[in-house]
């Protein structure tokens, strides 16, 4: 997979280099020319010193042959331009989006282009409500600008689908059980898995759908 990653900071750089070491060809663009001369001797991927902003400098590097971008500088507004650009001008197939500010979450959407967005206060709020809630349906990540949500809920001794399958909780069409966790232990669900108190059950749902969700799961 060819990913383009849109700044070279902390976690533009944190990111090429886990990409690297998996196998993947890895480019970096970041308009400060001195920093690239100072990262490009320490990992050995592709360093272009240009804006990423501008449509051109994109063209330049390559933009159009390329599987995934990541606007991860420190700037929403520079994040939300690259997005933009990424797919409106260069069609690429998925775009993902670094929230510095979570005041300007609701910005990151499919209008922009982008496929992802992930803001680190949202997402560190979120592992820390996963922690300690039970009964509780907890939001963990937001697919497709918002139309999707990855949640989670660790099912109380009260949960209305306790002791029951998978299959006879008739989910709705627009959410899918993915994963249930218990005892530490992965459960690939399938229609005949049983649910139990304490299990964590991961749930890909469309955010009409959610409420039909907790329903199913949370107590009253």
């Amino acid at each position: 997979m060819r990913v383009a990653i849109a700044g070279a900071g902390s976690v533009g750089t944190s990111i090429a280099s886990d990409l690297h070491l998996n196998g993947h060809d890895v480019l970096v663009i970041e308009q400060d020319p001195d920093l690239v001369e100072r990262l490009k001797d320490s990992l050995e991927i592709t360093w272009v010193a240009a804006d990423a902003c501008e449509a051109s400098s994109l063209e330049a590097a390559g933009l159009a042959n390329v599987d995934v971008v990541v606007a991860a500088t420190g700037d929403d507004e520079d994040n939300l331009v690259i997005s933009l650009l990424a797919k409106q001008e260069f069609a690429v197939p998925r775009v993902v989006a670094r929230v510095n500010h979570p005041k300007n979450q609701w910005l990151f959407n499919e209008s922009w282009g982008v496929d992802v967005s992930v803001s680190t206060p949202q997402l560190l709020t979120a592992l820390v409500e996963e922690a300690v809630s039970v009964g509780s349906l907890v939001r963990l990540l937001r697919f497709e600008g918002g139309s999707a949500h990855l949640v989670e809920v660790t099912l109380a001794e009260d949960s209305p689908s306790t002791g029951r399958a998978i299959a006879d909780l008739e989910f709705p069409r627009d959410a899918t059980v993915v994963a249930v966790v218990r005892n530490d232990r992965l459960v690939v669900p399938r229609g005949d898995t049983v649910l139990y108190p304490d299990d964590e059950v991961l749930i890909l749902v469309t955010a009409e759908a959610e409420g039909d969700v907790q329903q199913l799961l949370v107590a009253r």
